[in-house]
């Protein structure tokens, strides 16, 4: 394909490259050089723009060039109406007309791109419009969002308003930002003359009414030239403003005052500015190549959601891309190692934020990547000198990565400017680039649907799943369980199968004497227990009586203090907390060696459950109700009866060789999943509460070890977490060493292993299990969460094994605080160490809620599976029920 815009303009067209792709496709289906034209003056730091169909760049320095990517008999537009070089550019945004604006320190033009077709198809030269001579040098420009698109049909004096009427636009000039209205020829006047202090760092709105000039705004505070400028979509009045004081800003033009004044944020200016709307986030970059994430809700006060160093991020993606695949890619083509990168001669250190865009994945591309789906999560396009990297704003991690030098027939390898734009006709994105060291400027083509394929992970093939897809294997550590079930009811009817001689009742036709058993003894020294039928009566019966019914999921999540209950006499600790499957009752661990069982509305007397050497880390109900599991620092694993407050089952160093650190039941109560060491051990167990009276002491329950399996290394068990609500194969655990190990019992051994899963060691897996009172799609159960001391929380994908979100806007810096998902699966809640838990919402990286009334840092949190309600625990030892509004 070769361009047939005239030569003399320098431009050259070039071939689709060939170079080989993982895929079997080519390289050349990833990126393709559009155009290249050689301009006569280099133009390394202008502003550059991007629109549907536009692209739009100086040429030869004072001539603004607009090529259209989509028609080829419309390749090249030169517009001439400057004398010096230009150095920003901008395009408005509706599509019809189409404006764009173009700056140079002799003056601001306005020009209308059908208008200027016109006008050369008649044989006459195009001419914009002058807003303003004499500006000095502009830095940027930018046009408000189009106010026609969100008007009704009434107008504001009744009946119909003209689009022309409400098409008011806005632009920024370096320091300056310019008010327009189209219905009025605009001739801008002088803000700032030459003989202006240089200390002085203005953002200027100017209002041109008919026949009159006025000043709407005139904004002061920055300390260094403005360098970015944007207007904040959902608010109108709201401009942000970033500049080389190394400080955004927040701004109401309305009333010309500053809205918010953030600190320094690094050593290096900012130089770009992105407002995400679907998430209301701020993303702003600086020449160092670091990457901050601002929420712009309102209740969050503009506080950082996350902080990112772009030269890190791209070490750990080429690292784990080429630990997943190394030999997928050619030499020429695959990305630096971090080795390579360590050495710093043959590759940049920074990537110095030099543009950002909206990047729009489809749905389709979406699911085939693995990757969750676009309305839930927001990507970004990051341009730097090396290259384009996709940014994935719900995870913040890159989903890919171009690097310039990677492809041998790209012209430009190190980029001075750049622009992008992803919302072409047939779903590419297109990029204008100009060149650090020479007076070149190219336009790439870009796939981003063939970019992923190339880079993402392969998959492993057959995808790891919650929900079972086959029967339970006869060599399967599980089928011990089915077999153990099937055969005790036989078990129990064997004595009287062996009972051959009715018994006949024996006559003595003599008196005997009495042995002394008719006297009353001097002390009891037992007492039977004669209500154990009773007991078992009263379960089935209270059982039996529950209404069961699904609740909404809807239901908005609880924010309201409703109560708050001191767990025991002065400031033990509450460690852990969990709801009964049927939502009535609340366990939790104690750090005074004790399990107490509270009603669920935080009423009545707890039970109390005694015996614990240490602090109780763990409790667990079984899926009936009927059986608590607590784990203690003493390392032992204890099984009680919740309804006769005895200890049932106890399981120590008799039977385990190290402490055990976390268990819960498994398999729908049929067995016992701990972890001791760096062991998962599989336990199956009987409980007997029917003592022999004569040897009370001795217990009848006992548990045995059905498998054990080792974590990759030999490393400790910080945690685990498995589904007792429904059958499930699956095994999550955290390794000591940052490492996630996914084992499948139905086999016995590991499935999958994720490393660095986080910066320290996670000290809690939660699943997202759902509830017997809601449904939820089934491949929402295969989404978990971990946590670590320090570095947030994290959402992961069982299918993919990658991790589709973060959530860190609580504070978590020394004390492990638990985590818990809503029975809806929309929330995920955890503690705190600002006295305060956090209710983040899963499509959303910023959290919806911040519920205060905590006096200590909240330890753990637990929502009701049956009512819209979460109960949290404090360090000082107290529990606080939340209700929904």
């Amino acid at each position: 394909m070769k361009c047939e815009a005239e030569q003399s303009q320098g431009l050259q067209m070039e071939e689709q490259q060939d170079i080989a792709c993982t895929d079997g496709g080519y390289v050349g289906d990833i990126v393709i050089e559009k155009f290249l034209i050689e301009s006569k003056k280099s133009t390394p730091h202008v502003q550059l723009a991007c629109s549907m169909q536009h692209s739009a760049f100086p040429l030869d320095g004072n001539e603004l060039c607009v090529w259209n990517t989509e028609d080829p008999s419309q390749q090249l537009l030169a517009l001439r109406g400057h004398h010096q070089p230009i150095s920003a550019v901008t395009f408005g945004n509706t599509a019809t007309p189409l404006l764009i604006c173009s700056a140079s320190p002799d003056r601001v033009i306005m020009w209308s791109l059908d208008e200027c077709r016109e006008k050369i198809l008649e044989g006459l030269i195009p001419r914009g419009t002058v807003l303003g001579t004499l500006l000095g040098t502009v830095l940027y420009l930018r046009f408000s969002p189009d106010e026609a698109q969100g008007r009704t049909t009434d107008g504001p004096r009744g009946g119909s308003a003209p689009t022309h009427l409400s098409s008011q636009q806005y632009f920024a000039l370096g320091d300056f930002l310019i008010y327009l209205n189209r219905l009025f020829s605009v001739r801008c006047v002088e803000l700032l003359s030459n003989s202006s202090s240089q200390n002085t760092q203005l953002l200027t709105f100017l209002h041109k009414l008919p026949q009159s000039r006025s000043t709407l705004a005139q904004l002061e505070g920055h300390q260094g030239p403005v360098t970015a400028a944007e207007f904040c979509t959902w608010r109108a009045h709201v401009v942000i403003s970033v500049s080389e004081d190394r400080s955004f800003k927040v701004w109401d033009h309305r009333i010309g005052s500053l809205i918010y004044n953030s600190p320094v944020l690094a050593a290096s200016p900012l130089l770009s500015l992105l407002v995400v709307e679907g998430s209301k986030q701020l993303v702003t970059g600086c020449a160092e190549g670091q990457l901050w994430v601002f929420s712009l809700v309102d209740e969050h006060h503009y506080r950082c959601v996350t902080h990112a160093d772009l030269r890190k991020k791209r070490e750990r993606f080429s690292t784990r891309r080429l630990e997943s695949n190394p030999s997928s890619l050619p030499e020429e083509s695959r990305l630096p190692s971090a080795r390579e990168l360590a050495k710093g001669d043959d590759v940049e250190v920074t990537l110095p934020v030099l543009g950002l865009a909206h990047c729009d994945l489809s749905l389709g591309l979406a699911s085939e990547c693995g990757l969750l789906s676009p309305e839930n999560t927001s990507y970004v396009w990051i341009g730097s000198s090396a290259g384009l990297l996709m940014f994935n704003l719900a995870n913040f991690e890159l989903e890919a990565v171009l690097h310039y030098r990677d492809f041998r027939n790209l012209s430009i390898q190190v980029a001075g400017s750049c622009a992008m734009m992803s919302k072409t006709s047939d779903g590419k994105a297109f990029c204008v680039l100009t060149a650090m060291f020479g007076n070149g400027i190219a336009g790439l083509k870009v796939d981003p649907t063939a970019l992923l394929r190339c880079q993402q992970r392969p998959t492993l093939g057959t995808r790891l799943t919650v929900l079972p897809s086959s029967h339970v294997l006869p060599i399967s550590p599980l089928h011990f369980g089915v077999v153990e079930s099937s055969d005790q009811p036989a078990r129990h009817r064997q004595p009287a199968a062996r009972s051959g001689v009715r018994d006949q009742p024996l006559v003595f036709h003599s008196k005997v004497r009495s042995s002394g058993y008719m006297s009353a003894p001097h002390a009891t020294m037992f007492s039977p227990k004669t209500n154990i039928k009773k007991d078992c009566k009263q379960s089935s019966e209270c059982k039996n009586s529950y209404k069961w019914k699904e609740s909404p999921v809807q239901n908005s999540p609880p924010t309201r203090l409703s109560r708050r209950l001191a767990v025991a006499e002065g400031r033990a600790a509450v460690r852990c907390v969990q709801f009964s499957e049927d939502g009535r009752r609340l366990a939790c661990g104690s750090a005074n060696h004790l399990a107490l069982v509270f009603d669920a509305d935080l009423t009545g007397t707890p039970t109390v459950f005694p015996g614990h050497d240490g602090a109780v880390n763990t409790v667990c109900w079984s899926h009936d109700g009927r059986w608590l599991l607590s784990v203690s620092q003493d390392g032992t694993l204890r099984v009680w009866s919740a309804r006769r407050t005895e200890l049932a089952l106890c399981l120590g160093k008799d039977l385990l060789p190290k402490p055990v650190q976390s268990a819960q039941f498994y398999y729908i109560d049929t067995f016992i999943l701990l972890s001791s060491g760096p062991e998962v051990q599989l336990f199956t167990y009987h409980i007997d509460t029917c003592k022999d009276e004569i040897r009370r002491y001795k217990p009848k329950s006992r548990g045995r070890a059905v498998v054990r399996l080792p974590m990759t290394g030999a490393v400790e068990v910080t945690s685990l977490s498995a589904v007792n609500d429904f059958y499930s194969y699956l095994v999550l655990t955290a390794g000591r060493n940052r490492t996630l190990e996914v084992f499948d019992l139905n086999v016995g051994r590991s499935a999958a292993v994720i490393t660095e899963v986080h910066s320290r060691p996670v000290h809690q897996i939660c699943q997202n299990k759902g509830s017997s009172f809601m449904t939820q799609p089934s491949h929402l159960y295969n989404l978990f969460a971990t946590t670590a001391v320090g570095d947030g929380i994290r959402l992961w994908d069982l299918r993919t094994l990658r991790c589709e979100g973060r959530f860190e806007g609580h504070s978590n810096r020394c004390y492990p605080c638990g985590i818990a998902f809503s029975p809806c699966g929309r929330y995920v809640a955890c503690g705190a160490e600002d006295r305060h838990a956090y209710v983040y919402e899963m499509g959303s990286s910023t959290f919806c809620h911040r519920l205060s009334g905590h006096t200590d840092t909240v330890t753990g949190v637990a929502f009701s599976p049956s009512a819209s309600q979460l109960t949290t625990a404090t360090l000082d030892g107290k529990l606080h029920l939340f209700v929904a509004e």
